[in-house]
């Protein structure tokens, strides 16, 4: 009798299992209800589809931040996309606070959203985000910036290392031997690094050759101007103002730099590479003091991610036609093609996407 009752509980403890699993996957995919809900029969579903209408899929978007310009055009553009695609979004920005970026992933894993998009501030830390989305059978999508050592479904982004390939084609055409300072973004990011390795993909065989030197090497905590003003400030110090070019890892990083310059007499005499095509850099292009920017059509990027996000969300299948290793796995990808933009091309570029105005960019000619 005994071995009976024991033989019940096994089958029992089995079918609760088995329906726990279930409710996160059904060959891969998540299904949309709860691990309580009762399976419906194909003819029960089927009715039900019939006389419900489909629930809108609902997006969570875990921003870094909104205190720059860049971020606020991905939250616009980003909550259009995905309404444009019939599903919703619900935003959330930690402004560089990993605590509370985790916090508040948390929070929208607590609401129910079908997926999580992530703009990790931290690519290590953000982790635990995808780990505790899992645990609620929610997929992660990392969203122009890589999560490291984690399991996420898909990264879109754009060619992060093309980014850093461009600044330094651009800079080494118009300065092919000199003393070089390259001021980075904040180390905690992914990008960051991606933006380095690129730069340096085309630098490198110009330091082996001796035609270049780079003077000075230097992260920029958190992304700042601030930071990166302090960092310029130091490398022109220790170079007694003998710079010839200067690589910043984003138009806010060389915003501070031109500051740096300014206060020498140096602005406009030092070409100046920058990233993210920000208004103010745009102006700066136009007034002679920054020499280029990468223009990465944040639409495109915005719309793409939207588009995939629902996809994701609902098991279909995705056309990531890349992989990317985060230090754990090969992440499903999809990357973009960033465009240099200089005072040349910045009419048919950002001009033209309707990224900034003309009357904008131009506003101080």
């Amino acid at each position: 009798m005994g071995s009976v009752f024991i033989q019940v509980r096994l089958i029992l403890l089995t079918l609760v299992l088995i329906c726990a699993v279930a409710a996160c996957e059904k060959d891969g995919e998540r299904t949309l209800g709860q691990a309580s809900t009762t399976k419906l029969s194909q003819s029960q579903k089927s009715s039900s589809k019939e006389a419900l209408p489909e629930k809108k899929i609902k997006i969570g978007f875990s921003m870094d931040t909104l205190l720059e310009e860049r971020w606020l055009k991905d939250r616009d553009l980003f909550k259009e996309a995905v309404e444009a695609v019939g599903a919703e979004v619900e935003i959330m920005a930690a402004n560089g606070d990993d605590a509370l970026q985790i916090s508040q992933a948390e929070t929208m894993i607590s609401q129910g959203v079908d997926l999580l998009v992530v703009v990790p501030h931290n690519a290590e830390a953000t982790a635990t985000i995808v780990n505790k989305a899992h645990l609620a059978c929610i997929k992660v999508l990392a969203y122009d910036r890589l999560i490291k050592n984690a399991n996420i479904d898909l990264y879109v982004s754009f060619d992060n290392e093309q980014v850093g390939e461009l600044q330094a084609k651009a800079i080494t055409k118009l300065v092919p031997k000199g003393k070089y300072v390259y001021i980075g973004g904040a180390v905690t990011d992914n990008n960051a690094h991606l933006f380095k390795k690129g730069v340096f993909n085309v630098l490198q065989p110009l330091i082996d050759k001796g035609d270049i030197k780079v003077v000075f090497d230097q992260w920029t905590k958190d992304w700042t101007p601030a930071n990166a003003l302090v960092n310029m400030k130091a490398a022109l110090k220790a170079n007694d103002n003998r710079i010839d070019a200067v690589i910043a890892a984003n138009d806010a990083t060389a915003g501070g730099v031109i500051q740096a310059l300014e206060e020498q007499g140096l602005a406009g005499k030092i070409p100046v590479a920058g990233q993210d095509a920000e208004l103010a850099a745009a102006q700066r292009i136009v007034e002679g003091t920054q020499t280029m920017t990468v223009y990465k059509p944040i639409s495109t990027l915005t719309k793409k991610a939207a588009e995939l996000a629902v996809k994701l969300a609902k098991g279909e299948n995705l056309d990531a036609d890349r992989k990317v290793n985060n230090g754990k796995i090969e992440v499903p990808s999809v990357l973009l093609s960033p465009i240099a933009v200089d005072k040349f091309n910045i009419d048919e570029t950002i001009i033209a996407d309707g990224f900034h105005s003309r009357q904008d960019v131009y506003k101080t000619h």
